[in-house]
C-alpha cells in the first residue's frame, strides 16, 4: 500500500495506492466519524463489476447502504442529474454527516463532489476512482463541476474529499481507449513538472500497456504526489495551480464543440497539449526537438496530436472566448518551457485568434 498526503490544514486527507484493495475501504472508513447512512454513486458498468465489494465491505462494518446509479458519460454531467441526486438524498434522509462514495472515473468523481459541496451546505465525500484518468487527477484536489452547454465544468466548487482510495486493479477492466486517456494526463505532469515521469513514461512504455501493477502504481503515485504537492501550495488556483490547466485551454474547447460526444476528455486534452507546446515553439519560448518529443510520446500511446480536418476553428475560438479562465480581457494559457517546466502566459482576447490559427 502506497500513501500520498495532500496537506491542507484540516483539511488534509490521504491517497492510498494499492492492488486489491477495494473489499477494505470499510475497515477504513470506522476511521472516521460518519453517519450510519452511505450513498455510493456509480454507474451501470461500474457498479456491475465493483458494487458487491464496496457494498458487501461497507455492510461488514455495519454501514448502511444504498446506491444511486446515473448514466455512463460526460453529458450526463450536467445540473438535472445534480438535481435528481440532491433529490435522492433528501428523500434517503442522508443528515450533515453522512457520507457519499464517488465510485466511478471523472464524471462521476465531478458530479459526486459538487453534489456533497452543496447538499446541506457540504457533506462528507469519499473517492474511489476506476479509471486511470480519474486516479492520477481528477479524484485529487477538490475542483468538483458540473458542465453548461456553453461551457465545460461552469458550474463548481472547490470541495475536497476526506479520502481518495486507488485499487490499480480496477484497471484490468478498464477499456483500452480509456486508459490511454488517462495517459494523456499523466504525460501531463511529466511536461509541466517533472521530466524523469516524463522519460519513465517514454521508457517504459511496453510494461505501462501491458499493465504491469509495479509500473502502473509507481506512476500513478509519482503522478498523485505532483498534484498533491501543487494543490497543497495552491488549493484555489490563484496562482502555481493554474499549470494543471495545460492542453485544457484548447481540450475543454473541443470538448464543447463536440458536445462531450465525440472526444474522450483525455483524447482532446491530448490534441490541446500538442497544440499549445507548437504555440510555445512559435512564440520561440519552447524548442522545436522538445515539441517533436511531446507530439512522439503522445503518439505512441495511441492519441492524436492534430485537430481532425472537419473541426471547425472559429468555433474553438469563441469556446476558449468564454473559457473560464477568461480574467481581464484576457486568456490564462500554460505555455511549456521545457520538458518540466512551464508558464503562465495571459493572452489579450483580441489576440486570441492570431495566437491560435495553428
Amino acid at each position: 500500500m502506497k500513501i500520498v498526503k495532500v496537506l491542507l490544514g484540516n483539511r488534509s486527507y490521504n491517497i492510498f495506492i494499492g492492488c486489491g484493495i477495494l473489499s477494505e475501504i470499510g475497515s477504513e472508513l470506522l476511521r472516521f466519524n460518519f453517519s450510519q447512512r452511505i450513498v455510493i454513486i456509480s454507474n451501470p458498468k461500474v457498479f456491475s463489476l465493483y458494487g458487491s465489494i464496496v457494498v458487501d465491505s461497507l455492510k461488514k462494518v455495519n454501514f448502511e447502504v444504498s446506491s444511486l446509479i446515473i448514466p455512463d458519460g460526460e453529458s450526463y454531467k450536467d445540473y438535472f442529474w445534480s438535481y435528481h441526486i440532491l433529490s435522492e438524498l433528501l428523500s434517503r434522509g442522508l443528515d450533515r454527516n453522512s457520507c457519499l462514495i464517488a465510485l466511478g472515473g471523472g464524471v462521476i468523481g465531478d458530479i459526486t463532489g459538487f453534489v456533497a459541496s452543496v447538499y446541506m451546505r457540504g457533506i462528507n465525500f469519499v473517492q474511489i476512482p476506476t479509471t486511470l484518468l480519474s486516479q492520477v487527477d481528477s479524484s485529487v484536489g477538490g475542483k468538483t463541476g458540473v458542465n453548461h452547454p456553453l461551457g465545460k465544468n461552469m458550474i463548481g466548487t472547490f470541495y475536497q474529499p476526506r479520502l481518495v482510495w486507488i485499487d490499480v486493479d480496477t484497471l484490468k477492466t478498464l477499456p483500452m481507449r480509456e486508459f490511454l486517456c488517462g495517459m494523456a494526463e499523466t504525460i501531463k505532469y511529466g511536461i509541466i513538472w517533472d521530466e524523469d515521469l516524463f522519460k519513465t513514461i517514454e521508457a517504459e512504455r511496453l510494461n505501462i500497456l501491458g499493465l504491469s501493477q509495479s509500473h502502473i502504481g509507481d506512476v500513478i503515485k509519482r503522478a498523485c504526489e505532483i498534484k498533491a504537492h501543487i494543490v497543497s501550495m495552491d488549493e484555489r488556483e490563484a496562482g502555481l495551480r493554474s499549470i494543471l490547466n495545460f492542453g485544457h485551454t484548447i481540450g475543454h474547447a473541443i470538448e464543447t464543440e463536440t458536445s462531450y460526444s465525440r472526444f474522450l476528455h483525455g483524447e482532446a486534452v491530448a490534441i490541446g497539449m500538442s497544440l499549445e507546446a507548437s504555440l510555445s515553439e512559435r512564440m520561440g519560448i519552447l524548442d522545436k526537438v522538445s515539441v517533436l518529443r511531446i507530439k512522439s510520446l503522445i503518439n505512441s500511446y495511441g492519441l492524436s496530436t492534430e485537430l481532425p480536418p472537419d473541426m471547425d476553428l472559429e468555433h474553438l475560438i469563441k469556446h476558449i472566448e468564454i473559457d473560464k479562465k477568461r480574467e481581464n480581457g484576457e486568456i490564462k494559457i500554460i505555455i511549456p518551457e521545457r520538458i518540466g517546466k512551464v508558464r503562465i502566459k495571459k493572452i489579450p482576447l483580441e489576440d486570441v485568434r492570431r495566437y491560435f490559427e495553428l
